[in-house]
């Protein structure tokens, strides 16, 4: 029985989709605040979250990274807000999907099963034969050494993975690592600290970070 998060701050709204999925067989859990929600995805395993982005104590977005960081849950947005920018935000951020409001809930239903359809993804390993990362110990093997960065290189590379293919902006990945406590200033200090990463594990061979100029970095 897949486990998911309903993070809404509207109490009958909440409770209408929360009944719904119930009656779909799934196991819900109700959060209308970000507090409530990093509480139940502290003490409970989740099969996939679907996240309001206006709340009283934060917003979706942010939860949204803060999940993501701690485990690859699938996410859908459920949110009033519109505007391409933040859809776009939300694919960014490793969404699987983004409904907006108003919404139908056969709609939402088929999406959500649609979701967990999919074939899971170990989030906990990336091998692809050369580089191989453990982020539960935090080991990393270039061919058959081990390869160790330092904090902040580890943090942007686990960043990076976490979107692979996906281009991750100076400014997202910026304000990323910052929330976790990395104080990169500017982009400069990124790009040396990139440039530190992409000696240590790459080879002529084997190429992974790349510099789309004048915008960000991108995992291949």
């Amino acid at each position: 029985m897949p486990t998911i998060l309903v993070l809404e701050d509207d109490p009958e709204l909440n409770r209408t989709i929360s009944s719904v999925l119930e009656r779909d067989g799934y196991r819900i859990f109700s959060a209308y605040s970000c507090k409530e929600a990093k509480e139940i995805a502290e003490n409970d395993t989740l099969d996939m979250a679907v996240l309001d982005i206006n709340l009283p104590d934060g917003d979706g977005f942010w939860f949204c990274r803060w999940l993501k960081d701690r485990n690859q849950v699938p996410v859908l947005f459920l949110s009033a807000r519109d505007l391409e920018e933040d859809m776009l935000k939300g694919y960014d951020l490793g969404a699987e999907d983004y409904l907006t409001k108003p919404f139908s809930i056969k709609i939402l239903q088929k999406k959500i099963a649609l979701i967990l359809s999919r074939e899971p993804k170990n989030s906990n390993i990336y091998d692809d034969g050369f580089l191989r990362i453990d982020f539960e110990l935090g080991k990393i093997q270039k061919g058959k050494e081990e390869c160790p960065v330092t904090p902040t290189e580890y943090r942007i590379l686990k960043k990076l993975i976490q979107n692979k293919g996906r281009l991750l902006t100076y400014s997202l990945l910026l304000d990323s690592l910052w929330e976790e406590g990395v104080q990169l200033m500017d982009k400069h200090a990124l790009a040396v600290n990139i440039n530190r990463l992409r000696k240590k594990i790459e080879t002529e061979e084997h190429s992974y970070i790349f510099n789309v100029y004048g915008m960000g970095y991108i995992w291949k």
